[in-house]
């Protein structure tokens, strides 16, 4: 009997390299966080609930002091678009300086300027 031998022509593919951050993400998703058990374990529901009160009363005085000012360009944007929608809501019947200022004040009171 005549012996067959086959080849294989496909070739394998090389193993995936492990880098030091794959290695770190591994480690860090299998580790159990500990540390944050405890401490919601220690929390009594009418502490959380003054915590949140809390965070919520405070949350809009950190955004409107946080909120940054816009550039000249884009106020001046601002109120070039107000006024188009306001002069479009009067038909384009009145005066364009008159749409402007009346579009000056809207963006002032919304950027708390006035």
């Amino acid at each position: 009997m005549a012996e067959e031998t086959t080849t294989s022509t496909t070739k394998k593919k090389p193993a995936a390299r492990k880098t030091a951050s794959t290695t770190i993400a591994a480690a860090a998703a299998t580790k159990p966080s500990a540390a944050k058990a405890p401490a919601a374990a220690k929390a009594t529901p009418a502490a959380a609930a003054k915590k949140t009160a809390v965070k919520k009363a405070a949350a809009p005085a950190a955004a409107a002091s946080t909120a940054e000012k816009p550039s000249p360009e884009e106020r001046y944007g601002r109120v070039q678009a107000t006024a188009y929608f306001i002069a479009e809501r009067d038909g384009f019947q009145g005066a364009a300086t008159e749409y402007w200022v009346q579009a000056e004040r809207e963006v002032a009171i919304q950027l708390g300027e006035a």
